[in-house]
């Protein structure tokens, strides 16, 4: 095999980092992804490193930014695969509410058995941990916001199909970018709720004149749901309740 050149080390040991912090996860940021630590494990020395990075908190500050830029999957490839069928089976508004808030808690929980989406769901809780350490490092900044567009142009392109299928607009004065912006806000709060152990509520709803919904809902369905009443209103000449 021949010798290999300097970027090819460097992917070698960003590798070895992310692949550490997926198995460990976040504490203190990734501080503690000892680089000596990735040396043993790709079998380099430590000049191979300190070619690369004159110590490990420049190591650190390029791990931390590569794990930002980590995407197993698309930001809702997950949930559109969950609700695609029942938009096209013509399932109500309500039921795609209530099935992709469903899928998004069980991901915050890391309860899935696809190793392709355990492995996106654990990249993205690292990320957001490490999005919120981001002004350590000027270079993590533009990274964190570069994954918050990407994700929210990802939730505005779904509710830009989502407001076609369903007959929906938005109220005056608002976008569907602005509902995405607040959508993510709202998903992220959930996964750093669910990253500090606290059970996500769920309750049995009957429906009625009131307004709610009926059947078994997640806060966060209800919270979805609350969000786009909030932000839409009926196309005229639309059916509101489809």
């Amino acid at each position: 095999m021949g010798r290999r050149t300097g970027d090819q080390t460097r992917t070698l040991l960003l590798r070895a980092g992310m692949q550490m912090l997926l198995e460990r996860g976040v504490s203190a940021g990734v501080q503690h992804v000892r680089l000596q630590d990735v040396l043993r494990r790709t079998g380099l020395t430590s000049g191979a490193a300190y070619r690369l990075w004159p110590d490990q908190s420049a190591y650190h500050r390029d791990l931390a930014v590569a794990m930002m830029r980590m995407r197993v999957i698309g930001p809702t490839d997950t949930i559109e695969s969950m609700i695609g069928d029942l938009v096209e089976s013509g399932a109500s508004a309500d039921d795609v509410i209530q099935a992709a808030a469903l899928a998004h808690v069980r991901t915050t929980a890391l309860d899935m058995t696809d190793p392709t989406d355990l492995l996106d769901a654990q990249s993205s809780v690292i990320a957001l941990a490490l999005r919120t350490t981001a002004d350590t490092w000027p270079e993590l900044i533009d990274a964190s916001a570069d994954r918050h567009r990407e994700s929210v142009d990802a939730f505005a392109a779904l509710c830009e199909r989502l407001i076609d299928a369903y007959g929906i607009r938005m109220r005056d004065g608002l976008t569907v970018r602005d509902f995405s912006e607040a959508l993510t806000a709202l998903a992220e709060g959930f996964v750093i709720r669910a990253r500090t152990n606290l059970e996500h509520p769920t309750y049995e709803l009957s429906g009625g004149e009131d307004g709610m919904p009926e059947g078994e809902w997640t806060l966060l369905g209800l919270a979805i749901r609350a969000l786009a009443g909030g932000f839409t209103l009926p196309r005229e000449g639309d059916d509101p309740s489809a």
